[in-house]
């Protein structure tokens, strides 16, 4: 018999990232982060994969990539306790030896830096609209604000919303700059963003740089201006100043400019972008894209990376197809290619000589894979989570299809190790987030140590799901209707699969959306044990005036025009208002961080079951926000999933 994935195997894995070819695209670098058990935190390492080989450059940096400066050096990023807040440590380090060593600190919050023409970079950060150049002040000067900024530090004093922003903490006046950046013959800085507009996507075109913009007036604004600074000049002008369209990334192939963008008007502030071309005198429509260009497919232990890569020739992006993530290739006029398409999810990728891919499979944690740029000759070039999986038992995802409200509709069930038809077995219905998002066939830890447990779970991919178009994915102002219908209708089909399961044992879970839900269902039906409800919405009127996100997505997504006059939307919607039927016992997992599903969304609920004597527990993990799942500190992700576990097994043994 095969041993068990258990709870602490997270400890064992490794974490892949951040995939950078090298610009003659021959070299590989990407980032692998692991848990310090003893510290609490993630130690990252630095990695090389040169003629298909992978081996680790470093290994006490604890370095994030930047960029490549050349064809055999990088620029790393790192904090150490002697860093100044608000500034970037840069360090340089040869590929083919020798330690990284201090490059500059640049005077601000660095998030990304690319060069547009030799020895000029353009940087992207974080500085205060209310003191906008401090990255000029002298070393003094820098040293008396922080002394200042310490005697405010048991005050928070917010003027405009969001105020705090899920993983960022406050960030009232905080915005996002351009600077631009020159190493030789000293550094220089210059900003290039007014003070007050947070700067987007970017991309340098015909000598300037073009970036999308919005500047806050005491609340966020919704909708997306373009820019270009001409730096010959130090001018900006302004390409397309209506106020109607929401822009995301720019895209440039070859020498055609693109953005994408979408007026909302169909489908809400989900619906896909489509392209537009940026001409001289404005946008024109170009083509809408069936599917979302990312990776949508959810997971627990997957790594992060770029999603889209421009060679100049073409432009590669991951997209979310049913249930799971397909590579595309665009050309100069947005002819479409699908060069790679198999279960499982690709999470970031790189373009050099071939294409590297982040991927996981059913039975594969997160990997670099690598294939031709044509899709062919799929490779796995490293084995980073091999150990952590040799000779466990990985239960392998069995197709249920299966028919829901006029739509024909599928899902999956993990059974335990040599299941047997003759023996009741307890199960867990675990249900995604976003809604906007998939389940796939990948490896999900949670789910695995769950089945190693002896339970059957199962989860599935209900209307408001990504993978299937606007319109599959369009649940607004039905949210808890025909989803909920939906996910009853398939624990039906998983029963009269599985006879054995025995229904007076079944569990049942979910986060974000799914924490929405599972709020939902237990004020609706008792047919499960008991619930898990984790970083959750319970009352949608308040989640909309907390929320980092409330005041659009709430009314939003619950078909309230007018947030003030149709309330009845929110409220009906809101699983607190059918709190007073509940009898499932519940558990409440929340993070006092997480802005996105706020503390109080919990809270309500749990005191609602509490005053009527309903079993509940809630459980607040402190210091953690709304990816407590999928990247809390190490001891907080595993106390979280004991805590579940021991909930279903509580109810079930």
């Amino acid at each position: 018999m095969a041993e068990k994935i258990t709870i602490r195997d997270l400890l064992k894995y490794r974490f892949p990232g951040n995939l950078q070819y090298s610009p003659d695209g021959k070299t590989l670098a990407f980032q692998v982060s692991r848990s310090d058990e003893k510290e609490n935190t993630y130690r990252t390492d630095v990695w090389l994969i040169r003629n298909g080989r992978p081996a680790q450059l470093t290994s006490t940096a604890d370095a994030s990539i930047v960029l490549w400066q050349d064809d055999t050096h990088l620029i790393l990023s790192r904090r150490t306790k002697d860093t100044v807040p608000g500034t970037t440590e840069l360090y340089r380090m040869d590929i083919n030896g020798g330690e990284a060593l201090p490059f500059c600190v640049l005077p601000f919050g660095m998030s990304s830096l690319k060069e547009t023409e030799p020895g000029v970079y353009i940087a992207s950060g974080m500085i205060d609209a209310e003191d906008p150049d401090a990255y000029l002040d002298s070393e003094e000067t820098r040293k008396k604000k922080l002394e200042a900024k310490k005697s405010e530090q048991d005050y928070t004093v917010v003027d405009e919303i969001p105020y705090w922003f899920n993983g960022r903490g406050f960030i009232n006046k905080q915005r996002s700059a351009l600077f631009e950046v020159r190493f030789e013959p000293e550094l220089s800085v210059k900003r290039i963003t007014p003070a007050k507009r947070n700067a987007g996507s970017w991309k340098y075109y015909h000598g300037k740089i073009y970036y999308t913009g919005t500047t806050p007036q005491r609340h966020r604004l919704m909708t997306d201006k373009l820019y270009a600074y001409d730096p010959a000049t130090g001018k900006t002008e302004t390409v397309y100043g209506k106020n109607n369209l929401s822009m995301g990334s720019l895209v440039l192939i070859r020498d055609t400019l693109y953005v994408q963008a979408s007026d909302g008007k169909t489908y809400g502030v989900n619906e896909t972008n489509a392209f537009m071309r940026v001409d001289e005198d404005g946008l024109t429509y170009v083509m809408k894209p069936e599917y979302g260009l990312h990776n949508s497919v959810g997971g627990d232990i997957l790594g992060s990376s770029q999603q889209s890569w421009e060679t100049g020739d073409a432009w590669y992006t991951l997209a979310t197809e049913e249930d799971h993530t397909v590579v595309y290739r665009f050309d100069e006029k947005l002819n479409l290619k699908k060069i790679f398409d198999m279960p499982g999810a690709v999470s970031g990728l790189s373009v050099g000589k071939k294409i590297a891919l982040l991927r996981e499979d059913a039975v594969h944690g997160p990997e670099i894979w690598e294939i031709d740029k044509n899709g062919k000759n799929l490779t796995k070039l490293t084995t980073l989570n091999d150990e952590a999986l040799a000779g466990k038992y990985i239960a392998e995802p069995v197709r249920i299809d299966y028919a829901s409200e006029g739509e024909q509709l599928h899902g999956w069930v993990l059974l335990p190790e040599d299941f047997d038809t003759e023996k009741q077995y307890p199960a867990v219905l675990d249900i995604h987030g976003g809604p906007r998002t998939v389940y796939g066939e990948v490896f999900f830890h949670e789910m695995q140590v769950w089945a190693a447990r002896g339970y059957v779970v199962f989860f599935t991919n209900i209307r408001g799901s990504d993978g299937r178009g606007d319109a599959f994915a369009d649940i607004r102002d039905q949210y808890g209707e025909v989803d909920f219908r939906n996910l009853m209708d398939f624990t039906d089909a998983v029963l009269q699969a599985y006879p054995n399961i025995d229904p007076k044992r079944v569990c049942e879970t979910g986060g974000s959306y799914g924490g929405f839900m599972t709020n939902w269902i237990i004020g609706h039906t008792d047919r499960f044990c008991c619930a898990a409800s984790q970083r959750s919405i319970a009352n949608w009127i308040s989640f909309s005036w907390i929320s980092d996100i409330g005041p659009y997505f709430g009314p939003d997504q619950c078909g309230a025009k007018d947030i003030y006059r149709d309330t009845e939307y929110l409220w009906n919607h809101s699983p607190l208002k059918y709190a007073d039927q509940v009898k499932t016992p519940t558990l409440f997992i929340h993070s006092d961080e997480d802005y996105r599903c706020p503390l109080p969304e919990g809270m309500q609920m749990m005191q609602a079951l509490a005053q009527r004597n309903v079993e509940t527990r809630l459980v607040i993990f402190h210091g953690e926000n709304h990816e407590l799942s999928r990247s809390g500190k190490p001891l907080h992700r595993i106390r979280r999933l004991q805590e579940i576990t021991d909930w279903f097994d509580k109810h079930t043994k």
